[in-house]
């Protein structure tokens, strides 16, 4: 079972529409069992998956009507002091869903957990196996789902705060959608620098734990080392403005220096990060067009972008538009597992 956070500190990249079709593509061409895991507190993923009605009715009811598990209710025991999560994780069933996915749907509230999950790292910093295992949330729950599923995705929001970190504490690997403008390039570099500053302080504090309690980390199934660590296993660039010149289509000049110094920006930044054996050009997943009316005709119709048709109101050029998505989807998931099998 592979885990793979889909995250950048800057919104607005098409991150949720790239995460929810990569995994949708993964389970309907390749026959593999998906989990996507909404962790953004807006809960964008939820509402793509479900659609408007079934979000207005769970959200509204405040999540205690229904028979699925949100991500609040799974970690609702640390929000009342408890150093576990919930032993009840039920999914919605990809049957439910036009992207044949399962989903532990996101959760407004998910937002009053950050203070709970501060306070568990202060608490890690001095060696205390309580604050680490709060940490390790997200460990436990792949733990507890990974014998059912081939893939999980980890949609999560734009924040460098203690609820992004503690889902990559529990990941395997970490992609980050980029777009092409000065922030998404910013957001990077604040993403290196935050790692920075928690990566070695977590692994001091696991070995201070151990010295104090040798055994203890081993009783509780916390792993030594975290795995994003050598996790960094590619990058995507939503598609820049473009003109035609002599009938071929090229960015405009404001964003060719962006789109330039993006490889070199990802070294600098994130170049430590690297999934051993991968190179600079690897690490280029693909370009992510622009979908224009696309994008809130699957929302409406809480579909991947591969499965629109005309009786969901798909019209004239739109089709083509589809045929091109399902190109450029194929690539970018044919290099991520070329990522993942080096």
């Amino acid at each position: 079972m592979i885990s793979i956070a889909m995250f950048n500190n800057k919104g607005g990249v098409g991150k949720t529409t790239l995460t929810n079709n990569i995994a949708s593509y993964i389970a309907e061409n390749y026959q593999k069992r998906v989990l996507v895991v909404d962790c953004d507190p807006q809960c964008n993923t939820t509402q793509l998956l479900m659609g408007e009605e079934f979000s207005t009715k769970l959200y509204w009811n405040r999540e205690q009507s229904s028979t699925v598990t949100t991500i609040s209710q799974i970690l609702q025991p640390i929000e009342d002091g408890d150093s576990d999560i919930s032993s009840i994780i039920v999914p919605i069933k990809s049957s439910e869903t036009r992207f044949n996915v399962d989903l532990i749907p996101g959760s407004p509230k998910f937002s009053i957990i950050e203070d709970r999950l501060g306070a568990a790292w202060h608490e890690l910093k001095g060696g205390d196996i309580g604050g680490i295992r709060k940490s390790n949330w997200n460990k436990f729950l792949i733990d507890k789902v990974k014998n059912n599923y081939d893939y999980i995705f980890f949609d999560l929001g734009p924040s460098l705060g203690s609820i992004n970190r503690s889902v990559l504490i529990g990941c395997d690997y970490f992609i980050t959608p980029m777009g092409t403008d000065i922030f998404s390039i910013l957001g990077i570099r604040n993403i290196a620098e935050w790692l920075s500053s928690w990566l070695d302080l977590y692994d001091n504090s696991l070995k201070l734990c151990e010295q104090r309690a040798p055994g203890v980390l081993k009783r509780y199934n916390i792993p030594e080392e975290v795995k994003v660590k050598s996790g960094y296993i590619g990058y995507t660039i939503q598609q820049y403005i473009t003109k035609s010149y002599g009938g071929v289509r090229r960015p405009t000049k404001a964003y060719e220096e962006i789109i330039n110094s993006v490889p070199a920006e990802i070294e600098n930044s994130l170049g430590k990060y690297w999934k051993s054996n991968l190179e600079k050009q690897d690490l280029k997943l693909g370009d992510v067009p622009h979908l224009y009316s696309l994008i809130p005709l699957a929302q409406s119709n809480a579909s991947p972008l591969l499965k629109l048709k005309g009786s969901d109101g798909l019209v004239g050029s739109q089709f083509k538009q589809v045929q091109d998505y399902q190109e450029i989807l194929k690539k970018i998931v044919e290099k991520l597992f070329n990522n993942l099998n080096k």
